[in-house]
């Protein structure tokens, strides 16, 4: 399975309400996602992928971006 970048940024549209988001909007630093939100976008990549995140993963690094997050989930497959 993999992730494409139309899946993620309607990921990021419909069920987090974030419009507008392109390859390089930051997502937690910029405060676009809290906690929680994280956590329900970590969920989608995992079943969207069959991938399983470990928490030392979960960085501004690997999470910050859609871009960021197309180049974790596309490495870890």
């Amino acid at each position: 399975m993999s992730l494409t970048y139309g899946a993620l940024i309607g990921y990021l549209r419909d069920s987090l309400s974030i419009d507008g988001a392109d390859r390089e909007s930051e997502l937690f630093s910029s405060g676009l996602l809290d906690s929680v939100s994280m956590v329900n976008l970590l969920a989608f990549i995992e079943q969207s992928t069959g991938i399983s995140i470990r928490a030392e993963d979960v960085t501004l690094e690997n999470f910050d971006t859609p871009g960021r997050i197309l180049r974790f989930a596309e490495a870890s497959v």
